[in-house]
């Protein structure tokens, strides 16, 4: 009441400024009314003008704490989000960003910087990242002896090459001459835990450094792309319980693939998403694996077990809440430890032959191939905790409404004279009935989106990678959009696998979809993938990049990218002109340029 009073006395405002403020005001925590001051502050020195577009504007830019996420699931940008909020209840001012928008010619200038960042395929950056990355490692790199920094790293220890890019980022400030002011974390796929006393202990260490320095008020946290709309009461840790609508495989019957058209309602959710994110799916395990699981470890199915701070049944837990499928090292390793099997244990002993050996097991066969006796805590001890399955997205809000449409490929395989399937793929195609409920949550991905409607398109995604042009497409025409579209597709079989053949022959006579080539590598004797398509149509492909084209890639990472890749660089070497150097700086600009985004796995 004091300060409506004062307020009141002294007010410029209108009568009725004056209420809406004060209504603004009462309904602000104190870190929110220190940002609005910052941005008001801020407004006022560029009175008359419009405020930069993405400004971030801050009254002490050395007492800000500047948190870069590098992500290419979502999970680094969840971390960095939850450290922002732990930073801000210190009282410290801090501006979170993704380091696809990162202007690196600005390192030089900051005093505090924390990155998360997750680590890909063979331990590559995230798609993200790249541009980052390469500028930390080239002769352009400024010396950093006035930057203090701590580096947080999300990745599994399944892959040989575990968190690669935080050990990268890490190590190369440091011999840049930055002080490390909290060690690195190198963190597996179960990392909640671990990241919330990382974070608090990492800004205890920040916190005394920027006071110490003195916290400006004139404060914008915002940038291009980042403040989202997507707000819904949904997310990975409170997941909607969905229906599933529609179940239908869309190969044919002598496919070497099952690819399913997937439908769920997200109506009552609020959940919305943009083409290019994509749906988190919790799934359950297969029971009778399960079943299977408890006989040979001579496991009492109703005996209490406690994952995390959960107590229930063992058989609960293992349908539920473990993970039974893909496979990791250090299960092996404690498997081994409490069974105490000689196999087991000379397989952990050299680290090549257990890689070689959980590429070809899933971790159920672990346990059916070695089965022994164990506590029942101690195989949960063993198991990770199940992560959900990200699938990107294949429609467009603007046409289904309060619907998701998601195109899978189910793992599926004969192996040790046991039918394997995928955890998450299997349960869609195999193990849920239609009007069933499946756990769902929105991942958004601001690296993977769509230009103006006016501006023309390249999309490349063989098999399931056509999944968010078919969003895409679907966007655009509803949008109306006059930009050109060029699609790249391919798949083994023309007649088993020409996925949604029909929509986009449709699109193709509507003049939607602009031009259309298509790949069918097993209907020839020799082999051919869309990098050869791509090479045969290269005159037509470099026009279309320098009349503006955006370019997409969706898909296979490990190989398909970089051979789409390799093609796209011999494309620019030969009609565009350029030497090996040139043409990898040209794809390096059109990334930085938002003009060449993947989304690969």
């Amino acid at each position: 009441m004091l300060l409506a009073s004062l307020a009141a006395q002294a007010s410029p405002l209108s009568a009725q400024q004056l209420k809406d403020l004060q209504l603004l005001v009462s309904q602000l925590n104190p870190i929110q009314q220190a940002w609005v001051s910052g941005y008001l502050a801020a407004s006022a020195q560029f009175a008359g003008q419009s405020l930069p577009a993405g400004a971030a504007v801050q009254a002490n830019e050395s007492a800000s704490l500047t948190v870069l996420f590098a992500s290419q699931t979502g999970n680094a940008k969840g971390v960095a989000t939850k450290i922002k909020a732990a930073a801000e209840q210190q009282g410290l001012a801090v501006q979170l960003q993704d380091i696809a928008s990162y202007k690196t010619n600005q390192l030089a200038k900051e005093k505090y910087l924390l990155i998360v960042t997750s680590t890909y395929g063979e331990g590559e950056p995230p798609e993200s990242a790249v541009a980052f990355h390469k500028f930390l490692f080239s002769k352009k790199a400024p010396k950093l002896k006035e930057l203090k920094f701590a580096v947080l790293g999300l990745g599994d220890t399944s892959y040989e090459f575990f968190c690669k890019t935080a050990t990268d980022f890490d190590e190369q400030l440091h011999a840049l001459g930055a002080t490390r002011l909290h060690p690195v974390a190198l963190l597996d796929v179960d990392y909640a835990a671990a990241a919330a006393s990382w974070t608090e202990a990492a800004v205890q260490a920040f916190a005394p450094e920027l006071k110490q320095a003195g916290t400006g008020s004139a404060q914008v946290i915002a940038w291009p792309g980042q403040i989202s709309s997507h707000d819904s009461l949904y997310t990975k840790e409170k997941p909607f319980a969905a229906e599933l609508l529609v179940d239908q495989k869309i190969t044919g019957r002598d496919s070497v693939k099952d690819v399913r058209h997937i439908e769920i309602s997200l109506a009552g959710s609020g959940l919305s998403y943009q083409p290019g994110d994509a749906l988190g799916v919790y799934f359950t395990n297969d029971e009778k694996l399960v079943d299977s699981i408890l006989e040979l470890t001579a496991c009492a199915a109703d005996t209490l077990v406690k994952v995390g701070a959960t107590e229930l049944a063992l058989r609960d837990a293992l349908i539920s809440q473990l993970e039974l499928t893909q496979s990791y090292p250090s299960f092996v390793e404690k498997y081994a430890a409490a069974t105490q099997q000689t196999p087991l244990l000379e397989l952990v002993a050299d680290k090549t032959r257990l890689r070689a050996f959980l590429e070809q097991h899933q971790t159920a066969d672990v346990i059916l191939q070695y089965p022994a006796a164990i506590e029942a805590q101690l195989l949960v001890d063993a198991l990770r905790k199940q992560q959900p399955r990200l699938y990107s997205i294949a429609s467009s809000q603007a046409e289904v409404g309060d619907e998701v449409h998601l195109t899978v490929g189910v793992v599926s395989y004969q192996a040790f004279g046991q039918p394997h399937l995928g955890g998450a793929s299997g349960f869609l195609a195999h193990r849920l009935d239609e009007g069933a409920q499946v756990r769902v949550f929105v991942e958004h991905n601001d690296n993977f989106r769509l230009p103006d409607h006016d501006a023309p398109v390249l999309m490349i995604g063989p098999g399931t990678g056509i999944a968010p042009f078919r969003a895409f497409l679907q966007e655009r025409d509803q949008a109306g959009a006059t930009g050109q579209n060029w699609l790249f597709f391919g798949n083994p079989s023309f007649t088993q696998d020409f996925l949604y053949q029909v929509e986009l022959q449709d699109y193709l006579k509507r003049g939607v979809l602009n031009r259309l080539d298509v790949a069918f590598s097993r209907d020839q004797a020799e082999k051919i993938y869309v990098q050869h398509k791509l090479l045969q149509k290269g005159a037509d492909v470099w026009a279309y990049l320098q009349q503006g084209a955006y370019l997409y890639i969706c898909g296979d990472g490990a190989r398909m990218a970089k051979d789409v890749h390799q093609a796209l660089l011999q494309i620019a070497r030969q009609y565009g002109g350029l030497d090996a150097e040139q043409a990898e700086t040209y794809f390096d600009d059109l990334r930085q340029a938002r003009r060449y985004q993947k989304d690969v796995y």
